[in-house]
């Protein structure tokens, strides 16, 4: 869907929120409930990518739909009051919509659970699309003709270039900024307290902006 306006994507986890308190304390509860040690201080190390390629690491195939059902039925209760926004993460989503555009999150979290953050948080994005991880975020950023994608982890780099938006990387998630700018991201900024000025220099030259 083309259109004249400003559409900037973002990522969820580590980008607008840090979700390690919560998820680590939803990994321990799931852990206590089905009797499964999980190492949820490491698990929370390498969030980005679903939900059922974490809980491999801790449950027989055939029990990991069932898990990752149980697991998304607690998060609720359990996650969403423990998670903070990260810092700037307001401040970025304004700064689009004091420039005109649309903003809208992409994520691989489950989508209901997802909503559920931004509305805890007063984060208003103009759309909000769940249960896509890397490649599979470009449908939705090209069907709403996102020019831009922000995330944390190389998966997000990945989902951009796949959709033909500029890739903004924030080294605030588990892949260091040489890993991202490695993967191809076409700017790496230290977190989104830094987005509302690379916006503005964007808007100006979109075709000059910075790749630093």
């Amino acid at each position: 869907m083309a259109s004249t306006t400003l559409t900037v994507g973002f990522d969820l986890d580590m980008t607008l929120i840090d979700s390690r308190p919560g998820i680590r304390a939803c990994y321990v509860a799931l852990a206590e409930r089905t009797g499964t040690f999980i190492d949820a201080d490491l698990a929370v190390t390498r969030l980005g990518p679903p939900l059922v390629e974490e809980l491999i690491h801790w449950f027989p195939a055939d029990e990991v739909p069932a898990m990752a059902d149980l697991y998304r039925e607690m998060y609720p209760s359990i996650a969403i009051a423990a998670t903070p926004a990260m810092a700037g993460a307001r401040e970025a989503v304004d700064a689009v919509r004091a420039a005109g555009g649309r903003t809208m999150v992409v994520t691989a979290k489950y989508e209901p659970n997802a909503k559920l953050h931004l509305a805890h948080l007063g984060i208003e994005p103009d759309v909000v699309v769940g249960d896509l991880w890397a490649e599979q975020k470009a449908a939705a950023l090209r069907e709403h003709g996102a020019a831009v994608y922000v995330g944390d982890h190389v998966g997000d780099v990945r989902g951009a270039r796949a959709a033909g938006a500029f890739s903004v990387a924030v080294a605030t998630g588990p892949c260091p900024a040489d890993e991202l700018r490695e993967a191809g991201a076409d700017v790496v900024l230290t977190g989104l307290a830094d987005f509302p000025q690379w916006l503005s220099g964007y808007r100006e030259a979109p075709g000059a902006a910075s790749r630093a």
